[in-house]
């Protein structure tokens, strides 16, 4: 990660592809943990994928990955969750890291983040408001798009490749 964000794509393809396992693994525990069922875990997983992409460069680099990583499939879930109409309890010792650290942002990643998804046709940008800023899940969007399951998850993951494809090229510009 810390040479992707340096600018080697290559890396930041290993890091992904790398992580998605481990993602994987700690979202299905997460669902287990906080009674979930199992199929919320990919929903989960692609949020989770998002949420790195988009806010990499709010990790610190001088700290380890994981426990950043693990703080993002946790509260994804949690957002989930509740979107869900789930009403879900957490110890504050699981987010005392979280609430140390204040967000300082200018609004400039939303419209960052708004700016990439315009830039993807139809259905991958209808697929992605759905379910990452909307909160739909697979099903819902696939019923409401009239399409399989399986061709929304593809999409879904299609567009974040293209979103990160766009965000890489738009870097490259600022430099």
């Amino acid at each position: 990660m810390r040479s992707a964000m340096k600018g080697d794509t290559q890396a930041y393809h290993r890091f992904l592809c790398a992580v998605t396992p481990h993602l994987r693994a700690m979202a299905r525990r997460r669902c287990d943990q906080f009674g979930a069922p199992a199929s919320e875990a990919e929903d989960v997983v692609q949020e989770v994928l998002l949420a790195v992409h988009l806010k990499r460069a709010t990790w610190d680099t001088d700290r380890p990955i994981g426990p950043w990583l693990s703080a993002i499939v946790r509260n994804k879930l949690i957002d989930s969750l509740r979107r869900r109409g789930r009403h879900v309890n957490v110890p504050i010792e699981d987010v005392i890291e979280t609430l140390e650290a204040e967000e300082q942002g200018d609004g400039l990643d939303r419209m960052d983040a708004a700016n990439l998804l315009e830039r993807l046709k139809d259905p991958q940008r209808d697929i992605v408001r759905s379910i990452s800023l909307e909160g739909a899940g697979v099903r819902e969007t696939a019923e409401r798009l009239k399409m399989s399951e399986g061709s929304v998850r593809v999409a879904l993951h299609r567009a974040l490749k293209s979103l990160a494809a766009f965000y890489r090229s738009e870097t490259r510009e600022d430099e």
